[in-house]
């Protein structure tokens, strides 16, 4: 990192918080179980923690991002992940109770989790999101969220999402009925058009900007905290916070050459060819950011679980401070 960027991180005193779940953490199942109503409700590639992916996300963050500040981790009471050191510097371990009202609770859906995630306390002006399969691959500078300008880069994907038209389809996955949800109230507040979706990479956000949207919208963040699940007309704020700050002048898309060079996705599978493949393009491209996206449904395969655990260990072998 230049001595400019250091300056200007230091001055902004940048925060990080992780979303973590375990679903193999005593009653957690029981407890799923309990609300569940469909099957997308037990989608296990959404609470299940076989690779202990943050482990290593903290680790390449401490080698990667020496110059934030904090690192909070938000998760259900009472998880925290066996290994890590809960006293370590600069870690704070905050449960949904202390930032989601009660009338929500239990929660099973990032759309509440993340919805409410500005109101941890003492979390600086700007912070990082960051979900628990996203690792830095590669030294990372505060000018990879901020353009020269000031406005917050987001990196698009080259797809359209739903459009408004498509929130009551029944076929669309929960996740999608949401980004549709969010183009109607984008439509509705500003411009309607066809918008790109946003990569699954971490995410710089300003919290009174989170805050403008809940204020703007507060009969859809309701209406999302309500359901204990991802559901029909729900908000996904990491979409729609995007396209608010573009629409309101504070964001920018960046180029599809610089998304390619900065980031890579890898969804893992059941399959070795596949998983053997995702490896020898992540040691290609080096990239800053790095997605390991849960594939494996109901029966991850032993083998590429044996490969993936192995490629992390010797990709980011120090342990970091946050650990026992």
């Amino acid at each position: 990192m230049n001595s400019l960027n250091h300056k200007i991180a230091t001055k902004k005193s940048i925060d990080v918080v992780y979303t973590w779940v375990d679903d193999s953490f005593p009653g957690y199942l029981e407890q799923l179980n309990q609300y569940a109503e469909t099957k997308h409700d037990l989608n296990p590639n959404r609470t299940r923690d076989n690779l202990d992916l943050i482990k290593y996300s903290l680790r390449s963050l401490q080698k990667n991002l020496p110059w934030v500040r904090n690192v909070y981790l938000l998760t259900c009471r009472p998880q925290v992940p066996a290994w890590m050191n809960k006293e370590a510097d600069g870690l704070t371990v905050i449960h949904h109770d202390e930032v989601i009202d009660q009338q929500y609770l239990p929660t099973f859906s990032s759309h509440t989790i993340i919805s409410n995630i500005h109101k941890i306390p003492g979390l600086s002006k700007q912070f990082l999101y960051v979900e628990d399969d996203m690792l830095f691959d590669n030294t990372v500078s505060y000018s990879d969220f901020v353009d020269d300008k000031g406005k917050i880069k987001f990196y698009p994907q080259k797809t359209t999402t739903a459009n408004a038209d498509q929130r009551n389809n029944d076929d669309l996955s929960p996740w999608n009925l949401a980004l549709a949800e969010c183009n109607y109230m984008l439509n509705e507040a500003f411009t309607s058009e066809n918008r790109l979706d946003v990569n699954h990479i971490p995410l710089l956000i300003d919290r009174d900007a989170w805050g403008e949207m809940e204020e703007r919208w507060p009969e859809a963040f309701h209406r999302t905290r309500q359901c204990k699940f991802r559901s029909p007309h729900n908000v996904a704020a990491e979409y729609l916070y995007p396209h608010y700050m573009i629409n309101t002048d504070r964001g920018i898309l960046t180029s599809r050459e610089d998304t390619k060079r900065s980031m890579f996705y890898h969804p893992m599978e059941n399959y070795m060819l596949w998983a053997w493949y995702g490896i020898w393009q992540i040691n290609r491209k080096r990239p800053k950011f790095l997605a390991l996206n849960d594939n494996f449904e109901h029966k991850p395969h032993s083998g590429v679980v044996k490969l993936m655990r192995e490629f992390l260990e010797k990709r980011y072998p120090t342990p970091s401070r946050f650990e026992i």
